[in-house]
């Protein structure tokens, strides 16, 4: 059973047991995440798969595992016979979701 879940403009993957990283969501470490409603676009099972409205009465529940930042990512600019260069670093802050229990 595995569940596609919609968080900060991305598609997840949740299946019990594993754990998604998502863009930073707010919350301490070991606090409780429901994504109900909307939120939850398909919902697969054992007998048939559940998507639209059908889905949207699915609640997927998990705990927060950790808060951190993925690793930098280096951007450059470069304009050749210009004298132009840019380099900028960027992080970004996610959060890790062990998702407990998919309901129907």
């Amino acid at each position: 059973m595995y569940a596609v879940i919609r968080y900060g403009g991305k598609q997840y993957r949740a299946e019990p047991g594993k754990t998604i990283k998502v863009e930073r969501l707010d919350g301490k470490v070991g606090s409780k995440v429901t994504f109900s409603g909307e939120d939850v676009l398909a919902v697969r099972t054992d007998e048939k798969l559940l998507k639209g409205a059908e889905a949207s009465t699915a609640k997927v529940s998990g705990r927060i595992v950790e808060q951190g930042r993925h690793p930098k990512v280096m951007v450059m600019k470069y304009r050749r016979t210009k004298q132009y260069r840019i380099t900028r670093g960027h992080r970004q802050n996610y959060t890790a979701i062990e998702v407990k229990d998919i309901t129907v």
